[in-house]
This record gives C-alpha cells, sequence and structure tokens, in this order.
C-alpha cells in the first residue's frame, strides 16, 4: 500500500511540474498559476482562506499576490465583513491569461491520459474521490505542538 500512495504523489508533482514548464512559457510560474486558478473558481476568496487551500503560509501567499496585482491580474478589495481581511478577485486582463492557462491544462491532459479509456478514467475519479473521502472522514489528528 506504501508504494500505491508513494506513486500517486509522484504522479501528482509529475503533473504540476509538466504544467509548470509549459505555464512558464506564458510568464507564470507554478504558485502564481495556482493561484490564477483558484481564484478563477472561487471569486472573491479571503487571503487567509486562499493561503490554506494551497497549503502556503499566509505570508507567502500575500508575496504572490503582490506581484499578481502588480501585473494587473488581481486586485484586493476590502472585505466588507472585516476591515482587516482581503478578498481576492482576478481582473479582466487576467482572464485571456487563464484561458491559454486552461487550454495548456487541456493539451497535457490529453497527454498524461492517453490510451486509457473513459471506463478507466471514471474508476480512477471514482476511487481518488473514495480516498480523498476516507481521508476528510477518518478520525481527528491532534496539532503539533509547534501549530
Amino acid at each position: 500500500m506504501e508504494s500505491l500512495a508513494i506513486e500517486i504523489g509522484e504522479t501528482a508533482h509529475a503533473l504540476r511540474r509538466a504544467f509548470g514548464r509549459r505555464a512558464a512559457a506564458l510568464g507564470v510560474t507554478g504558485a502564481q498559476w495556482k493561484v490564477l486558478f483558484k481564484l478563477a473558481r472561487a471569486p472573491g476568496l479571503r487571503q487567509v482562506e486562499l493561503a490554506e487551500m494551497l497549503d502556503v503560509e499566509p505570508i507567502t501567499l500575500s508575496r504572490i499576490v503582490d506581484r499578481l496585482a502588480e501585473a494587473g491580474l488581481v486586485e484586493r478589495a476590502a472585505d466588507p465583513a472585516d476591515r482587516r481581511a482581503w478578498r481576492l478577485h482576478l481582473t479582466p486582463k487576467a482572464q485571456p491569461l487563464v484561458e491559454k492557462l486552461r487550454e495548456l491544462a487541456e493539451q497535457l491532459f490529453a497527454e498524461a491520459f492517453a490510451g486509457m479509456s473513459p471506463a478507466e478514467l471514471d474508476a480512477m475519479r471514482n476511487s481518488l474521490g473514495k480516498i480523498r473521502e476516507n481521508l476528510c472522514t477518518g478520525p481527528a489528528v491532534p496539532k503539533a505542538a509547534n501549530e
């Protein structure tokens, strides 16, 4: 079982790296395209929520967002419910870039999953979904002493 978990992780890593190489041709770093994709799917996220989703420290995300804002791709808006928080949105300038990144992703997925039948892909999707479900509903794990 351990080797299967390692293979899943290595496959996810290979997909991210392959996409990152392609995105670099558009001038976007791996961290930046992750932010752009998340905000395209869920506009108006608070920075702290996005940092948690991406599993990065809030200060790290703040620096990434700073660069994207400087490039005119992301804007911060004050959160009306919490004056200390920012809500993040893609700008209209970001839309064409996000579309190009989506096209790159579609090409990559077509290459990565070539030769697999729809039934195989559905079985994989179901299996991965079950794994996530098992992990999300498993027993609570105590936090580390330094958290």
